[in-house]
């Protein structure tokens, strides 16, 4: 990679905050140290620390070429924010290089540079030349930022009467109708309605195409996966991954299992130890309590995680005969098989799939508990159910997924996941085993007898009417 096509440069990056406990300790950090070098016989009070370090990054490198877009990943207080504010220019690292080529423009935070008693038009003009244009040609083209930012007639109001959704419209419309060379956006698209969403979505895609290049900062994986080629995960300020999206996306959804799988250990081990406690105050004589807490798996592989209490052992894909079979034409039956085995007795189980296509794009996420609600909906909660169901200790079980294929012309990665619902209908879920990969298929299409375009098949229809 030569120098001419990087545009961001980030070689050892570090940066360091000081913390301190008492607004009164920041102002003497501040002037002691001044005082000390001009009194004589100053001792250890001039110099001594009165707050405490927090490194928000460390040893952080990025290297984008020009028209990459790049993802930044990982949970709240990784460094995101950080690294993209020294990136910007607005902050300076403690320790490294940060070299920027190009006008950016930059989203980290909703309203920032607007002046709120300033009108609309006031600050487009206003953010345009601090980002290096001149006032006419702000003005050329500031038709095309009012028609983006679609606020009406508030454009000539003070920006502090807009609401949050009217302000990301302001602010993103000025970024990107400046032609930057780099767009950082942080989170701030959250706040934006879903069609405004999508309009920005197809505007950062065609600034990539005229070569702008993009960082975006989200905590919604499926943006990181589908709008970016390359990603970083951040966690404690350092870099854990790198690489394509999508395999940083599931390193991250690795991470994100493994804190909450710490975090409802820890509560158990909580309740454990007061259950403990308790009886050993009833009953002082008695031994320590037998330990209940469950026994967690410890095998990992590139492409699965979980607690491992019940694994996928293999997924293979039939067609409506029966036979193994790997291709497939619009309208045939599709069969895919998970087999799983508890390692103990094991009772409300959802086994899942997840279709993806060679993009992607996640097109169907479905499992046996979807079913089992609608039963219970239809025919009472008494129904049999795969969720009441025990399963035996080293026992397999399968569980067959059918469906017509409607799908397009693509390739398609089965995705299979084995959980414990503790909840009937969800929202309390245990990861026993996730699979990325775990089976492939193609769909091809029979161009002379039936034919659509798409991710999908709607069975539209098209008829004659008289025209009025």
């Amino acid at each position: 990679m030569s120098s001419e096509d990087l545009v961001i440069d980030i070689e050892n990056v570090s940066k360091v905050f000081n913390i301190f406990d008492k607004p009164s300790d920041r102002l003497l950090q501040m002037l002691l140290p001044r005082l000390g070098r001009v009194l004589p016989g100053s001792g250890n009070w001039s110099s001594r620390q009165r707050g405490r370090e927090f490194w928000a990054l460390r040893d952080v490198s990025l290297k984008v070429k020009r028209g990459d877009a790049v993802g930044i990943i990982g949970r709240n207080g990784s460094g995101k924010s950080t690294l993209l504010q020294i990136i910007a220019g607005t902050l300076a690292p403690t320790n490294g290089k940060a070299h920027v080529n190009g006008r950016i423009a930059a989203l980290l935070e909703l309203g920032s540079g607007f002046n709120p008693d300033f009108t609309g038009r006031e600050n487009v003009i206003l953010n345009g030349m601090i980002l290096g244009l001149t006032e006419r040609e702000v003005m050329q083209r500031f038709d095309a930022i009012a028609a983006f930012a679609d606020i009406g007639d508030f454009i000539e109001q003070p920006v502090r009467t807009y609401s949050s959704g009217m302000m990301l419209r302001l602010a993103f419309a000025v970024q990107t109708q400046v032609e930057p060379d780099i767009l950082i956006v942080d989170e701030a698209l959250a706040v934006g309605d879903a069609l405004f969403q999508k309009r920005c979505f197809q505007q950062m895609e065609a600034l990539r195409a005229n070569g702008c290049t993009l960082l975006l900062v989200s905590h919604d994986q499926e943006s990181i996966r589908t709008l970016t080629d390359h990603a970083i995960l951040l966690r404690d300020g350092a870099v854990r991954a790198a690489g394509p999206s999508s395999e940083v996306v599931l390193e991250y959804r690795k991470q994100l299992h493994d804190d909450e799988r710490d975090y409802y250990a820890s509560l158990s081990a909580q309740h454990l130890q007061h259950a403990q406690k308790v009886v050993e105050a009833q009953q002082p004589t008695e031994g320590p309590a037998h330990d209940a807490s469950p026994v967690l798996g410890a095998r990992s592989d590139k492409l699965s995680f979980g607690d491992y209490d019940c694994v996928v052992e293999r997924v293979r894909i039939f067609d409506e005969q029966g036979e193994e079979c790997a291709y497939f034409l619009p309208g045939e039956r599709v069969v895919i098989e998970v087999v799983a085995r508890p390692v103990r007795d094991m009772d409300k189980l959802n086994v899942n799939i997840r279709l993806r296509n060679k993009e992607g794009v996640k097109l169907y996420s479905w499992g046996t508990l979807n079913q089992d609600v609608t039963r219970w909906a239809e025919l009472g909660q008494a129904t049999p159910s795969v969720w009441g169901t025990t399963f035996a200790a080293d026992t397999p079980f399968a569980i067959r997924f059918s469906f017509d294929c409607d799908l397009g012309v693509n390739f398609y990665e089965v995705q299979a996941s084995v959980s414990e619902e503790v909840e009937r209908f969800g929202g309390a879920q245990r990861m026993l085993h996730w699979r990325d990969e775990a089976a492939f298929f193609q769909v091809g299409m029979r161009q002379k007898e039936y034919t659509f375009g798409g991710v999908c098949d709607l069975r539209m229809r098209a008829d004659i009417a008289d025209a009025h």
